[in-house]
């Protein structure tokens, strides 16, 4: 199996030539010249390289292990958890004021590409730490933040996020974890969680879990919902670790993949808790968490496909059978390289115009979070939070049949352990399904976010799909980028408005056309992402850059994307179009 390559050309490429970061009018970004961000991501690339990616595949067999309430993680994750906190990577794009080095969101993403893409299991420590960090940021008191926060960004403590239970997963109204006050104004949280990513681990000295409760004579449903932190150990006065505090891990879970993260089902026994922000209001503050950690998961969707797709190209490369139509393309060989054929080239073209048109929509997403936060833009803010759903949803179904198609290139050999990509595969999966499964983003998208404030979020998109169709008018880049993204923006216009006429009247033919409304968005999205970037290439072929190589593949990968792949908006229209009634027409018991 070939060896993890940092895509750092392409990150750069992304970062400067089609986001132009350095001049994008977001303070922090003045910071971002090519050698800062060259050196940032190369010493990231060394870690994903050297450290995370050679235990990739050991983690997965071996796991991690249950014994009397304490969990044992894979060997090597603890000591290349201590190294990655050590290095600061956990706060790179942190609070300064709480020991972050204050870095912008956007760089934090490249970099988690990377982590991701080497070892998805590893990373999902951090990443869920980070989200715990946010959202107590956002919404805790000043001790909270005080006691909590510069031991979550070194990485000294982690966190978790514990929403779901055995009876209800979405329907988040129907938790039964309670919280009871108590005079000391902390509460007593009895419950039980499952599906709780790091509930219980051996990598940090403390676990920091922001629970949701029910506080009793509250609110019935998803208004009386508060949410707290419950510490594995409760700080003692000097902020150590103290005693044990009545939260434990009662099993782990046996699953398809991310062997190496300790999924669990925890137990909270009248554990001490404290309430973050006011009563009744937990789930405004859970989303904090939530928010980020489903753009998080549209970038474990794309980077685990890029590990993929960077092994099959190795393979493909590599692998001897049968020979080029024609003349042979090594006649000194007994048979070509795989690449040779057709069909393969095709599969390949797959995956590297989905993997590098996601990676510039996560790059482009990240920094519409940072002109949010940085500039307090509330247009910024509505943009992206119109895309959440879009990146989660659509990233990560392409992204795991983007790993199916890396599989299928490797034929027998990709159905076989030892050449690693059956894990990413398995890996992958997951991605579809948490924080929130992929028909609750396109519901999401489609019943919230895309009528919201009289649709002005979805109408600032179309602006910007209508600006780069325009910018591209009368160049050499209208008829084969231009002109398809047109086509392809008239049917998700079509579609929304489809949406608009029958929403009212019959809510299920808009429901019904949600998931092919995602997937719609995000092909359109995607053909934006390969427009910017061919403008990009262009202009340097233009200048004369020294690259040209690098330069021409990327035009020649967008207009397989805009010639092969965009044309299923077309698809996703008639479908839409089609309406709710042969979706529902079947009774429940004829399944």
């Amino acid at each position: 199996m070939a060896d993890y390559t940092p895509p750092i050309r392409d990150m750069q490429f992304v970062l400067h030539d089609v986001l132009d970061v350095a001049t994008a009018e977001i303070p922090g970004y003045e910071e971002l010249e090519r050698d800062f961000t060259a050196a940032v991501l190369e010493e990231a690339g060394k870690i994903s390289a050297a450290l995370l990616a050679p235990l990739n595949a050991a983690g997965d067999a071996q796991g991690c292990r249950l014994e009397n309430g304490t969990v044992t993680t894979p060997e090597g994750f603890r000591d290349a958890y201590a190294r990655i906190r050590e290095g600061g990577w956990i706060g790179l794009d942190a609070d300064p004021d709480y020991g972050g080095q204050g870095m912008p969101y956007l760089l934090g993403t490249a970099v988690g590409e990377m982590f991701v893409s080497a070892n998805m299991a590893l990373n999902m420590y951090q990443g869920l730490t980070h989200g715990a960090y946010s959202a107590i940021h956002a919404h805790g008191s000043p001790e909270q933040k005080a006691l909590y926060l510069p031991r979550l960004v070194s990485g000294e403590w982690s966190g978790t996020m514990n929403l779901t239970e055995p009876q209800c997963g979405t329907d988040l109204g129907l938790i039964r974890t309670k919280a009871e006050p108590q005079e000391d104004g902390s509460y007593r949280i009895t419950g039980q969680k499952i599906w709780i990513s790091g509930g219980e681990h051996d990598l940090t000295d403390n676990i920091i879990h922001l629970v949701l409760a029910k506080i009793p004579g509250g609110p019935e449903g998803t208004k009386g919902i508060s949410l707290f932190i419950v510490p594995k150990f409760l700080p003692d006065a000097d902020g150590n670790p103290g005693a044990r505090n009545g939260v434990t891990c009662g099993g782990l879970e046996h699953k398809m993949g991310i062997h190496g993260n300790a999924t669990c089902v925890m137990h909270y026994d009248g554990a001490t808790g404290f309430l973050v922000g006011k009563e009744h209001a937990g789930l405004r503050a859970m989303f904090t968490m939530m928010n980020e950690a489903r753009i998080g998961v549209g970038l474990q969707g794309y980077a685990m496909a890029a590990a993929a797709q960077q092994q099959a190209a190795s393979f493909a490369r590599e692998r001897l059978q049968g020979r080029a139509i024609g003349r042979p393309a090594a006649p000194d060989r007994p048979a070509d390289p795989i690449i040779v054929h057709p069909d393969v080239r095709r599969n390949l073209m797959v995956q590297k115009a989905f993997v590098e048109g996601a990676r510039a929509f996560a790059f482009w997403g990240a920094s519409l979070i940072d002109r949010a936060a940085r500039n307090d833009d509330a247009e910024a803010e509505a943009l992206v939070s119109l895309l959440t759903p879009v990146i989660k949803g659509f990233l990560t179904d392409k992204g795991f049949e983007t790993a199916v198609a890396a599989q299928q290139t490797f034929g027998g050999s990709g159905y076989v352990r030892e050449w690693g990509v059956e894990q990413m595969v398995r890996d992958a999966r997951i991605a579809m399904i948490y924080e929130g499964t992929n028909g609750i983003q396109a519901l999401d998208l489609v019943g919230r976010k895309l009528g919201q404030e009289g649709g002005a979020a979805v109408r600032a998109f179309f602006a910007e799909v209508e600006a780069a169709i325009a910018g591209a008018k009368g160049g050499p880049l209208e008829d084969e980028y231009a002109a398809p993204l047109r086509a392809a923006l008239s049917d998700m216009q079509a579609a929304a408005g489809y949406f608009l006429k029958r929403a009212a009247q019959n809510p299920e033919d808009a429901l019904a056309g949600a998931h092919d409304f995602m997937h719609l968005f995000g092909h359109v999205a995607l053909g934006l992402m390969w427009l910017r970037l061919a403008q990009a290439a262009r202009r340097g072929l233009d200048a004369g850059a020294a690259d040209a190589t690098f330069l021409e593949a990327k035009l020649a990968t967008g207009r397989y994307y805009m010639a092969r792949e965009l044309p299923a908006t077309a698809l996703h229209r008639a479908r839409i179009e089609a309406g709710g009634a042969s979706v529902m027409a079947l009774p429940a018991e004829a399944f």
